[in-house]
């Protein structure tokens, strides 16, 4: 998970990770590890970033990845390139991300299907309440429960 200002996060938060507490602590998954990847300015260096970041997970041979952002707009095209590239490679993705009021992706394909938005504030937007703008344990847990399940279907 990013460190941005829409997402209002505590470093206890960090340190507490839910995505992270939820995927370690799960008896039917192996946690590989975590990959931190940047968002650069240039369309070129997004694409590049997504490519290597896909090629990594398929170098290690993961059965499965979840994505996570917290940014939105120009970071989308990162994020669905990123999640295009482990689709193109038979890596099932799901993943967290801020989308809110927006609803979506600026860019689409067909690999965002298991996203889950991680926006709590009833009228969608972006709020200065902790707590509103952040991943929680259920958001969590549903991204982990849809992953086993796409991972599932992948090796049927």
């Amino acid at each position: 998970m990013g460190i941005g200002p829409s997402t209002k996060e505590t470093t206890l938060h960090h340190f507490r990770d839910p995505l992270l507490n939820v995927v370690s602590s799960d008896e039917e998954l192996d946690l590989l590890g975590v990959l931190v990847v940047g968002t650069p300015d240039d369309n070129a260096d997004k694409i590049l970033v997504g490519t290597r970041a896909a090629v990594m997970a398929e170098c290690m041979r993961a059965d499965g990845v979840i994505i996570s952002s917290d940014g939105w707009g120009n970071s989308d095209v990162d994020y669905a390139n990123t999640c295009e590239q482990l689709g193109t490679r038979n890596i099932p993705v799901t993943g967290l991300k801020f989308s809110g009021q927006n609803g979506g992706f600026v860019v689409e394909n067909k690999y965002l299907s298991g996203i889950r938005d991680i926006n709590k504030n009833a009228e969608g937007l972006e709020s200065c309440v902790v707590g509103e703008n952040n991943a929680v344990e259920l958001d969590a847990r549903a991204v982990t429960a849809l992953l086993k399940l796409k991972m599932r279907q992948e090796g049927a």
